[in-house]
């Protein structure tokens, strides 16, 4: 067996929402096609993968460098020794060939959407879905057979008033949802609590709203905005700072005693070990958010979840950003705490399969080989160009 080819595109998921640092309005993100000479069903073998909003496509590196070093390696050389399926850590180091350590920035993206790609493959190739292959290569078989999620939402938006948030807050909660998530920081002190004060008033007790700054704040701010929130209970405060300031996160800890989020702009092993080692990130109450997708892919996750077991964190802990279907099959087979989710925006790349509902906070999975990209027909329409 081998690739046989493997195929990008850019695919545009603009926006005009914003959050406290940038607007969506051009956003990108990159789309592959990992083409492989096994056939099943009739048909051969194709993986996809893209990468996760906040971070745009990677067209540029993937052609320039991470595509020709797969084409250039002995195609055996990226198989598992039994030569019955790929191996996605051979590959994964055939793409990382003369890269330097550190300055993880945005090739982490590229990598992360080939490895994706490349999980998908492997998964369709044993007949199973990919949480249960995780499942049985690294818990012991054992998967969770639904997992909670959030509805992320709460954007800044031309012309949207408190009650334009509220009918969207009250949406997510009509779908399933119990915890969402809303945007602060873009707006002064004073009309982000009065957003909030509205979003309560539609979802009730403040464990059941998270809210993202978006790593707008210095640390003065970071502490105002925490003592404002302090009265709500909120299930978590997001990303107050810049994501690799753990200085100031630290400091954070020291004045706010509710639950704390962040990690989703860290993109390696070594990024998670100095929040952990430098962030003052408490393992009782806190949640690590990093993605796969942006940081390296799968491969990279599971060296990030050793380092976080090694220091004493419960993968529990961690509920990774992204709102897709792979973190979804992460969050599954590897016992995770969650998943993110995005039920209107970034589409057609965000959501879960077609006719999976959340129930009370809770989303299952399908029973499809792969990461089950075939079960969401929008999304898939897309894919399906690059191997038709």
């Amino acid at each position: 067996m081998r690739i046989v080819e493997i195929r990008e595109m850019t695919a545009s998921i603009a926006s005009p929402i914003a959050n406290a640092y940038i607007d969506f309005s051009k956003m990108t993100c990159s789309v592959v096609a990992v083409i492989t000479d096994v056939v099943r069903d009739g048909k051969p073998v194709v993986g996809y993968g893209f990468n996760s909003n906040g971070r745009y496509a990677a067209g540029g590196l993937l052609r320039e460098r991470f595509l020709p070093r797969l084409r250039e390696a002995d195609p055996k050389s990226l198989l598992t020794d039994a030569g019955d399926n790929l191996d996605p850590f051979r590959i994964w180091a055939a793409m990382m060939t003369n890269e330097k350590p550190g300055g993880h920035g945005e090739r982490s993206v590229a990598v992360g959407t080939v490895d994706m790609a490349v999980w998908d493959a492997v998964a369709k190739i044993e007949g199973k879905p990919l949480y249960r292959v995780l499942a049985d290569r690294y818990r012991g078989g054992v998967a969770d057979d639904r997992v909670w999620v959030y509805a992320a939402g709460g954007y800044y938006y031309p012309g949207k008033d408190l009650t334009a948030l509220q009918d969207e807050m009250r949406s997510y909660r009509d779908r399933g949802y119990k915890v969402v998530k809303m945007k602060i920081g873009a707006a002064p002190l004073e009309d982000d609590l009065r957003r909030i004060d509205a979003v309560l008033e539609v979802v009730g007790d403040g464990a059941n709203l998270c809210v993202d700054a978006n790593g707008r704040f210095d640390l003065d701010t970071a502490i105002a905005y925490a003592e404002a929130l302090k009265p709500y209970g909120l299930f978590w405060y997001e990303e107050a700072g810049d994501p690799l300031d753990y200085a100031l996160q630290a400091e954070l800890a020291n004045h706010y005693d509710r639950p704390m989020a962040t990690g989703e702009n860290l993109f390696s092993h070594q990024d998670a070990r100095n929040l952990i080692r430098h962030g003052g990130m408490r393992s009782d109450r806190d949640w690590l958010q990093f993605d796969c997708a942006l940081s390296y892919g799968l491969v990279e996750y599971l060296r990030t979840l050793e380092t976080l077991d090694a220091h004493g964190w419960s993968s529990r802990r961690v509920v990774p950003h992204g709102g897709h279907q792979m973190s979804l099959n992460i969050a599954a087979g590897l016992h995770l705490g969650g998943n993110e989710s995005y039920p209107d925006v970034f589409r057609p790349f965000c959501g879960f399969a077609d006719g999976i509902r959340v129930e009370d906070g809770y989303v299952g999975l399908p029973d499809a080989p792969g990461i089950g990209f075939e079960t969401k027909s929008e999304l898939f329409a897309v894919m399906r160009t690059l191997a038709d």
